[in-house]
């Protein structure tokens, strides 16, 4: 069973399409209000941590993001951190798989942790096959990160809208992402955005890794919220907190505490 007591929750700031995506509508200042609206969402509901993501860049590049990709949701993640300050702690991933841009991005605005969706090994996806570079991000973080507390990696296990380019056996996965690899958590996921996390899959990954902390990555629900706590360290809870369960949709407060009164239940 998990530590309760520790269990960490993160809403996720799903930006819309950032300049350059093919669906990019109304200029880089309506990211930026889209991204501090939803964050205000999540403090007055409760929430004091958060992963930004630009989303709405789909299709996403498998790798290596365009220089300006970085750098606006730098800019964003300080304005974050400018209104909200220690309110409301954060966490990067730049979608689909580029570790370093979030690594700088992270230094950059002072983000606690990123987020890697194939770290070690390697996994087919929407965007063909993606191979981890667990070997060039430690170093790179290692580099970037003199006289600065380095930003943690949580690392996804089987992620969703993939499929393993080798071994399936999420025990394995879980032990080379942190024993070789060198994550620093774990997180576990469904199939895709939104859907469900197999609390089997957590409990293995829990019992292959024990000293590391494993948070569910999809589908949490204020109906579920609770059953996943007992079983893993955290939660990264998105399309349950807007308006009707659409992404598209404002976050609403109200939902973030319903959220948030069932996870502490």
């Amino acid at each position: 069973m998990a530590d309760n007591q520790h269990f960490s929750i993160s809403g996720v700031l799903h930006l819309p399409p950032l300049p350059g995506a093919p669906a990019a509508r109304g200029g880089f200042q309506h990211v930026i209000d889209h991204a501090l609206r939803d964050a205000e969402a999540l403090v007055a509901g409760g929430m004091s941590k958060c992963i930004i993501e630009n989303f709405g860049d789909a299709p996403f590049r498998a790798n290596s993001v365009q220089p300006h990709v970085p750098a606006m949701m730098a800019v964003i993640a300080a304005a974050v951190r400018a209104r909200f300050g220690a309110d409301l702690t954060m966490g990067i991933n730049v979608l689909r798989n580029d570790g370093h841009a979030a690594l700088g991005v992270a230094l950059a605005s002072g983000a606690d942790f990123i987020r890697v969706n194939v770290f070690t090994g390697a996994a087919w996806t929407d965007q063909g096959l993606i191979q981890g570079e667990a070997a060039a991000l430690s170093r790179y973080r290692s580099a970037i990160s003199t006289g600065v507390e380095p930003p943690q990696i949580m690392a996804d296990v089987l992620v969703k809208h993939a499929v393993p380019a080798g071994t399936g056996c999420i025990e394995t996965l879980a032990r080379e992402a942190t024993g070789r690899g060198g994550a620093d958590g774990l997180i576990v996921t469904g199939s895709g955005t939104g859907q469900a996390t197999s609390l089997d899959d957590v409990r293995k990954v829990k019992a292959a890794v024990t000293n590391k902390p494993v948070w569910v990555g999809s589908g949490a629900t204020v109906t579920t919220v609770a059953g996943i706590r007992d079983v893993a360290d955290g939660v990264i809870v998105g399309t349950a907190l807007h308006r009707e369960g659409n992404i598209t949709a404002p976050i609403e407060k109200d939902r973030v505490r319903s959220f948030m009164d069932a996870a502490r239940s």
